[in-house]
């Protein structure tokens, strides 16, 4: 009771505001009806990898999209929650590079919901890592947030620091798809001290945007090699070419 009267005094006077354009919402930690309809969620049929929303009904089986059919993963299966446009990239980009940390909190919720048809009890969720200059020049890596935010709820164990860069790769954007998979080679690796957590376990690894896959398939590899047992993938958002 004390709980909820202290949050009505707050709210009116810091009412709740749309995450996106600062438009008057009526509870917290959401969006207003335009900015809504202006965020791609995922729903439907999906690839079972990656989380890309594919033509057609659920069949019950396994689908999976054009890249996923030509390119090996090196994890068994994903979601995610957002269409990388529109208001998510916009999202995305101010969790990344805009401080907003205050995106977490829905954006791991949206996630979990995705996530929910992968989930296994006893998973090991972890980030994927940043190279510590980078972390230094932003101060926090937003995977990491999401993963704990993530796993909390889902009654999962989580490990910040499973996975480190031993060194630093730069930026994946204006590369091509090959590109990108050539500057992820090696770029990631078990921490030597978390590294006995991974054997026999399912590893849920969650970051913030897929594009290619690069990245996620370097930190799948190194769990593989360190004995996980399976590895699936979770993200904030996933990058449609004819999105």
């Amino acid at each position: 009771m004390q709980a909820t009267l202290a949050q009505k005094v707050l709210h009116l006077i810091y009412p709740p505001q749309c995450l996106v354009c600062g438009a008057l919402v009526t509870t917290d930690f959401g969006l207003c009806g335009s900015c809504w309809r202006d965020t791609p969620f995922i729903s439907g049929l999906v690839c079972d990898l990656c989380g890309l929303p594919l033509p057609g009904e659920e069949t019950g089986k396994p689908e999976h999209c054009d890249d996923c059919l030509t390119l090996a993963r090196p994890w068994s299966r994903g979601r995610a929650a957002l269409l990388y446009k529109d208001k998510a990239r916009a999202m995305v980009l101010a969790l990344k590079h805009g401080d907003r940390l205050d995106l977490v909190r829905p954006a791991a919720g949206w996630m979990l919901r995705a996530a929910a048809p992968i989930l296994e009890p006893g998973m090991l969720v972890a980030p994927i890592p940043l190279h510590w200059m980078r972390l230094f020049r932003r101060r926090f890596n937003q995977s990491a947030f999401l993963s704990k935010a993530i796993a909390r709820p889902a009654r999962l164990e989580h490990c910040p620091d499973l996975l480190i860069r031993p060194r630093p790769t730069g930026s994946q954007d204006g590369k091509g798809r090959d590109g990108r998979f050539a500057n992820m080679s090696g770029a990631i690796a078990l921490h030597p001290k978390r590294a006995p957590r991974v054997e026999g376990r399912h590893v849920l690894l969650v970051d913030d945007v897929m594009t290619s896959g690069a990245t996620l398939a370097a930190a799948a590899e190194a769990c593989v090699a360190g004995g996980a047992r399976a590895v699936s993938v979770v993200t904030m958002a996933r990058v449609a070419k004819d999105a």
